[in-house]
């Protein structure tokens, strides 16, 4: 099983879903909540992204061959949506429209807050998503590549659940300027990692 399959999907999918970026949110939507209760939403949306991000590499390809996609045009489309969030993280956009949807669903009395804006669109969003189907997509219908890629869902959202257990803490460590460096960081790489995807959809397109 090639490791640099395994270090590709890791890196993008915890630099896409970015749980330390998370931390502001989840602290704004779980605000007054007691420990016990914020547990208990951490857990719940984790398990709903990990179910989201999941059902999308396994079914992703299939969906693409019943719509007619070729995995080259996805790739492009895909690499040019991760390239806009990480304009976002960049230039400080993503941090800011994250809070606002935390606040909209405080404001709207959102009953299952661990759904609606942690699971989706927060964690499983359509980068992550997208990132999920194109990471399948270079899997080849390999099962070990498919079942290493499903290992690493599972571990990007085991650690956005124990980010999200000591979210107060974490918070206070980094404080405003760390939070702001680490995004811009991560958008940095996960633009390159963007263009990567519209490069191997264009040599695969052109190859065809």
């Amino acid at each position: 099983m090639p490791l640099d399959f395994i270090i590709s999907a890791l890196v993008t999918l915890t630099v896409v879903v970015d749980p330390l970026g998370l931390v502001p949110s989840f602290i704004a939507v779980t605000h007054g909540l007691p420990e016990q209760a914020r547990h208990k939403v951490a857990l719940r949306a984790c398990l709903i992204a990990a179910a989201i991000l999941a059902g999308s590499a396994l079914v992703g390809d299939w969906l693409l061959r019943t719509l007619a996609i070729s995995l080259p045009a996805f790739r492009i489309a895909g690499g040019l949506l991760l390239f806009s969030i990480a304009s976002e993280m960049v230039f400080g956009v993503r941090i800011v429209r994250q809070s606002q949807q935390a606040e909209k669903a405080i404001e709207e009395h959102v009953r299952n807050i661990a759904a609606f804006p942690l699971a989706i669109p927060l964690m499983a969003g359509p980068g992550a998503i997208t990132a999920s189907v194109l990471l399948a997509g270079r899997a080849g219908g390999d099962p070990w590549r498919l079942t290493a890629l499903i290992g690493v869902i599972a571990l990007v959202l085991i650690l956005c659940l124990a980010v999200f257990l000591l979210a107060a803490h974490i918070a206070r460590w980094l404080g405003i300027t760390g939070n702001v460096v680490l995004s811009r960081l991560l958008g940095v790489l996960l633009a390159a990692l963007a263009v990567q995807f519209v490069i191997d959809g264009a040599r695969a397109a052109l190859g065809a």
